[in-house]
């Protein structure tokens, strides 16, 4: 679809100074002595964005991800190369950036639209949807200076997210707000995606990179050091922060359902907090130990507190004692509908014959609903089980194989 953001060897660096003092000594020395040292934040990096792209951008903090985005929305300026944007861009860099805290949020929300470029008539047309989308009641009268980070980002990304923008920006901001929120921006997001809108995601969450974007491109210590597809450069970004270097791919794993108990037991209790739409209630092995090649099953039951969860899935992953990902399928990856309606529900998943060879090993379940970018409950380490075996193999898996004698 053609080019919206060109980054051509862009290098943005900056002067430390020990003190202020010696910024002024700097720039008054007879002899130009330099009393700084230089920190490049981004070296030469070049990558195109296409239109309709949903670029995900990864890289721990200080590799450049922060910098770079400041450069593109054209708060800060390359040292060199060069940078071209061909589109109006909405962003949320930092949340209340630009909100003045004496204003109400509804003052806030004229001030930022004027800043887009937009007349306030322009704003009065998208007020009520700005105003729908917060959700923050009568807040929205009051000066944000009160306002939690909770409802800084809710007003933040309402105003970015429904001015129609051609390319937006969204640096980390999912990781405020309860799980509703997430899960009406990620919507939404979705919504202007289909309609072709260009985004660019920083997220430390691979698992939302993976699942919302296409491409991505990781950064490090201010260069790319890989881009393309996003599942890919995802994978070699965990990879990294693992190892600072898994494919455990089994074909084994079905997910089976077990809908016979629907009905609400005696033990159903709705939370008072609206934010909690679902809670994994119970986690059951078929047995503690294991041998290779024994069947293993993983029995999930969970409440489903509204009336109904759209996209509802469910995982469960297989770890070492040390935090070493083995196996983590889901149902939405492998097309497998689960209940999601209001009341108690119980899923089996079941490996039918377990690869793995001697050791202790431990079960992480979660449930998500939009593809798995938004996390509604999450047990870590819930169960564990061991595999015990006569000697006959090392390693950590079992491969089918077979031997041929050449000579």
């Amino acid at each position: 679809m053609g080019d919206i953001i060109e980054i051509k060897d862009v290098v943005k660096s900056y002067k430390l100074y020990d003190k202020p003092l010696d910024r002024l000594k700097e720039a008054i020395s007879p002899t130009h002595k330099m009393y700084h040292k230089e920190f490049i934040a981004l070296n030469g990096i070049s990558f195109n964005v296409e239109k309709g792209d949903a670029l995900g951008i990864l890289g721990k903090n200080g590799s450049g991800k922060s910098t770079l985005l400041k450069m593109i929305t054209g708060v800060l300026s390359p040292s060199s190369g060069t940078i071209q944007v061909k589109g109006k861009i909405s962003a949320i860099l930092e949340l209340g950036a630009g909100f003045n805290p004496e204003y109400s949020g509804k003052e806030n929300v004229y001030l930022n639209g004027l800043m887009m470029g937009f007349t306030r008539e322009e704003i009065d047309n998208k007020m009520n949807d700005i105003i729908e989308f917060a959700d923050i009641g009568e807040f929205i009268e009051q000066p944000v200076k009160i306002y939690s980070s909770g409802m800084f980002a809710r007003l933040a990304f309402a105003v970015s997210i429904n001015v129609d923008p051609e390319i937006l920006i969204v640096d980390e901001a999912l990781a405020v707000g309860d799980v509703r929120f997430q899960t009406k921006c990620i919507d939404k997001m979705k919504e202007l995606k289909s309609r072709g809108t260009t985004i660019l995601f920083v997220s430390h969450a691979t698992e939302q990179v993976k699942r919302f974007c296409n491409k991505a491109v990781w950064l490090k210590d201010g260069v790319v050091q890989a881009s393309g597809e996003s599942s890919e450069i995802a994978d070699l970004y965990e990879d990294f922060m693992k190892y600072n270097t898994d494919d455990s791919v089994n074909d084994e794993s079905l997910t089976e359902l077990d809908e016979s108990e629907i009905s609400q037991p005696d033990d159903f209790i709705k939370p008072n907090n609206p934010d909690i739409l679902a809670s994994i209630t119970k986690v059951e092995l078929n047995k503690d130990n294991f041998r290779t090649f024994d069947e293993l099953e993983v029995e999930v039951e969970y409440d489903v507190y509204d009336d109904v969860i759209d996209d509802l899935l469910l995982g469960v992953a297989i770890y070492t004692p040390d935090r070493e990902y083995i196996f983590g399928p889901n149902t939405h990856l492998e097309k497998i509908d689960i209940p999601n309606i209001f009341g108690r529900h119980r899923v089996k998943y079941i490996i039918s014959s377990l690869p793995l060879l001697s050791g202790t090993f431990c079960i992480d379940v979660g449930l998500f609903n939009n593809e798995g970018i938004v996390c509604l409950d999450y047990k870590q380490e819930v169960s564990n089980f061991k595999i015990t075996n006569k000697y006959f193999s090392e390693g950590l898996i079992y491969m089918q194989h077979k031997w041929e004698v050449i000579k």
